[in-house]
């Protein structure tokens, strides 16, 4: 996307260590993470958040392709999900609690009470409101919505581990900065911290900077 070539210049441009980063690993940004994954729609994209909470990405990507399964291998429309019930959920290796996100996921979509068609028209703050309403979709969850699903440029989620893992080692901390010190740190990355936070996520799985 044009918008990521130039938020790539910008943030190379007056930042020496987010230059450094962008050298190293090449040409990163949401739209490429995005276009990795079978398209699906808002519930669809919302529902691997869910799946995707607290274990790694191959035992979400394993879960996910069973869910699919589930429905013939396609994303499933709210209804189904609604229709299937727990026990087939569960079957795929969904835990109850995440059993029990999803299939609210469903209900407050049929019901109206989230109108996933209006996302894309809300501003940064006004969609991680929305998300964080529901239950089982934190802050983090809607932040990464936002990245991912809706591309924003702007965003940046100071309670990710792995992004204070990675001003860390691309700054050469002594420690992992706080959530609220990461938010602060990542003023200079404005308007483009989601593509700052992406080569984050990139320098804290890099081996050590030696000294």
């Amino acid at each position: 996307m044009a918008w990521e070539v130039a938020a790539r210049a910008a943030l190379a441009a007056a930042d020496p260590v987010m230059a450094r980063l962008i050298v190293e690993h090449g040409e990163l940004g949401p739209a490429s993470r995005r276009a990795a994954q079978p398209e699906a729609g808002a519930f669809g994209r919302l529902t691997r958040i869910v799946i995707g909470q607290q274990v790694s990405t191959a035992a979400a990507r394993t879960i996910h392709g069973r869910y699919l399964d589930l429905f013939g291998g396609a994303e499933p429309r709210p209804e189904q999900v609604a229709a299937i019930g727990e026990e087939p959920l569960r079957g795929a290796g969904l835990s109850g609690r995440k059993v029990s996100y999803i299939l609210g996921l469903a209900d407050s979509t049929l019901s109206g009470e989230l109108d996933l068609a209006t996302l894309e028209t809300l501003d940064d703050d006004s969609v991680i409101e929305t998300i964080s309403s529901l239950r089982g979709f934190g802050r983090w969850s809607a932040e990464m919505f936002c990245m991912f699903s809706l591309q924003r440029p702007d965003v940046f989620s100071g309670g990710d581990l792995g992004l204070r893992r990675g001003i860390q080692h691309a700054y050469r901390l002594d420690e992992a900065p706080s959530p609220d010190q990461a938010v602060a740190f990542a003023e200079r990355w404005r308007p483009y911290r989601t593509i700052a936070a992406i080569y984050l996520w990139a320098a804290a799985a890099a081996p050590p900077l030696e000294d």
